[in-house]
């Protein structure tokens, strides 16, 4: 699978480019601000509907223009396959496959395998526990729609119950009854996804471990540790136990939408005690471990975004990360960089076709 070609109208800095890519290695020269990180975007949003970096949609939308699209046509299985992203201001973004409108954007996800390494990808490490989760939902979501569906039912209910205790507080009212039909539903989704969630860790913390070797070639343990309220009790009990808790903060203060992932090295925080270039190599293994875990679901090499990905890498690191994509392991690749020279001198060592964009 790979993108062979892209359009892009009234996105970000560009009113309007086409570019005609690579089977294989496509990268992205020239001074910072010039838009490379914003074809990337573009990318990104063919697979997940989305921007990876403007949680706004609008704000993707170039300055003094009404409209943004995102034009894009796939090889897959030996079929092309047509997206188009569109927004309007003031209406609702449209996300086509082959001219026809998705009725649920959720249904898109995992057509287009995709993975972005990007220096964004610290907040992993230094923002709050919703990114983390949300980094474990979408990598199990490529290849399990089912538990896309059952994570969009489960805040949906948890919006429900959240409703009905501000409703309680401002009443001056408590109705078990209805109270007790929200903690059945959001228990039963709870459980499954807390199992999913385990059994996916299962299976990625050795992938990432990997990895992680491979790139920095030392015995610095790493450790991922899923931390959720359910590894003690069923959430309904957990519910029941916190009620006075919840009604007294008008929310649900347990759950698996508090669910976290440590970051550890050496068994020790890595957002207080790695160093950058650790914290680096960290999330370089997390990616790449997302990569392999999304090839081995889905049966498709996921296309590869690596955005200033040389930025705080030593040369040695770098070395190792090229040797690492230099196989048939990866499928097609984008990258952008500030220096053009160091850029075609890493690619030229990978024997692989390139094409070169300068911005």
């Amino acid at each position: 699978m790979y993108l062979k070609r892209i359009s892009l109208f009234n996105y970000k800095n560009f009113s309007e480019i086409n570019f005609d890519f690579d089977t294989k290695i496509n990268c992205f020269v020239g001074k910072n601000g010039i838009g490379k990180t914003n074809v990337l975007d573009a990318i990104y949003h063919l697979s997940y509907g989305k921007s990876y970096f403007n949680p706004l949609a609008v704000q993707n939308i170039r300055h003094h223009e009404e409209f943004f699209v995102i034009d894009g046509e796939f090889e897959k299985d030996g079929r092309a396959e047509q997206v188009v992203c569109s927004l309007k201001k003031g209406q609702k973004k449209i996300l086509k496959r082959n001219g026809k409108p998705y009725e649920k954007f959720s249904d898109h996800i995992g057509l287009i395998p995709l993975v972005i390494i990007s220096p964004a990808d610290r907040d992993l490490i230094v923002e709050g526990s919703e990114t983390r989760r949300k980094f474990i939902d979408t990598v199990i979501s490529q290849s399990d729609s089912a538990y896309l569906q059952q994570l969009i039912q489960y805040q949906k209910v948890l919006s429900q119950r959240n409703a009905l205790l501000k409703y309680f507080a401002l009443n001056h009212v408590y109705e078990t009854e209805t109270l007790s039909i929200y903690n059945g539903q959001l228990n039963a989704l709870a459980a499954d996804i807390f199992e999913k969630r385990k059994h996916f860790l299962d299976a990625f913390i050795p992938i990432f471990n990997k990895h992680h070797k491979a790139i920095t070639g030392s015995e610095e343990t790493v450790q991922l540790v899923y931390e959720s309220h359910l590894h003690e009790k069923p959430l309904l009990q957990l519910l029941e136990e916190n009620i006075s808790k919840d009604r007294a903060l008008h929310y649900t203060s347990v759950g698996i939408h508090r669910d976290d992932l440590s970051f550890e090295i050496d068994h020790h925080s890595i957002k207080k005690f790695g160093s950058q270039g650790q914290q680096k190599s960290f999330l370089i293994a997390l990616k790449l471990a997302q990569f392999e875990f999304i090839k081995k679901h889905s049966g498709q090499k996921p296309i590869l975004l690596f955005d200033d990905i040389f930025d705080k890498l030593d040369e040695s690191r770098v070395g190792k990360i090229i040797k690492m994509v230099n196989n048939d392991d990866f499928g097609q690749l984008f990258i952008s960089d500030t220096h053009p020279e160091r850029t075609e001198s890493i690619v030229k060592s990978t024997h692989q076709t390139y094409t070169i964009f300068n911005l």
